[in-house]
């Protein structure tokens, strides 16, 4: 019979890839969930790390003919408009602390660009949990859980 074993590698060699969004969620400490309507409850997004050092990330309100609320940037996040956010830069991992820290060289809102952000990361086979704490929309305190896929 054969066993399966836990890949062993760190984070900096199991991170590189290209990930598919497949939940955000934004919960309280109290565990009640906040959705940040720029990009709404299911956004699509896109996310990748290659193995030089360097990060892309696009996120899209699903159904954007819908009307989209003022964004307000959120602490240690980024900044959408009109249903959209797309950001790069690089990045390096912390394989103790299971973090990944990255510098935005590039991103949709200019107030974005040079914005250093860290995020709790985890990867278990082909799928990442990235964890972050932030603001929700109204500015109250929440922790945001993004799962993803990985597709290459």
């Amino acid at each position: 019979m054969a066993t399966h074993s836990a890949d062993l590698r760190p984070l900096s060699a199991t991170l590189i890839g290209t990930w598919e969004l497949l939940t955000r969620e934004d919960r309280t400490s109290a565990g009640e969930r906040r959705v940040e309507p720029t990009l709404g409850p299911d956004p699509v997004a896109l996310l990748i790390y290659d193995g030089a050092g360097h990060f892309s990330a696009q996120f899209m309100k699903r159904d954007r003919d819908e009307a989209v609320a003022a964004a307000v940037p959120g602490s240690n996040n980024t900044q959408a408009q009109g249903g959209y956010d797309a950001y790069f830069g690089s990045y390096s991992v912390d394989d103790v602390r299971s973090t990944v820290t990255q510098t935005l060289h590039g991103a949709m809102s200019p107030g974005n660009v040079g914005q250093v952000l860290r995020r709790e990361v985890q990867v278990d086979g082909d799928e990442l949990t990235i964890r972050l704490e932030t603001t929700s929309f109204a500015g109250e305190p929440v922790i945001r859980t993004l799962k993803w896929k990985r597709v290459g």
